[in-house]
């Protein structure tokens, strides 16, 4: 059986994300909410980004703090975060 690759693994783990319907805790979800940034989207650019209200500045604070990662390891990351929230 052929091993799955990393964008396989990461788009089922969102799909499995989509599918909670627990309450999380508001630093679990940002967690969850910058890695997906920096997996799909990579480098953070405060320029692009910027948000006016209170829950973009915690949104665009959580993303800041993962910035120095790469795609790939945000990848592995928001994977290894979902499977042990649906487990």
């Amino acid at each position: 059986m052929q091993e799955k690759d990393l964008d396989t693994l990461f788009q089922e783990a969102y799909e499995k994300a989509s599918l909670m319907t627990e309450a999380l805790p508001q630093d679990v979800m940002l967690r969850i909410y910058a890695y997906y940034k920096q997996a799909t989207y990579g480098q953070f650019n405060v320029g692009q980004h910027a948000g006016s209200n209170l829950r973009d500045a915690f949104k665009t604070n959580a993303w800041m703090q993962v910035s120095h990662i790469s795609p790939d390891e945000a990848k592995k990351l928001y994977i290894e975060t979902i499977n042990s929230l649906t487990k």
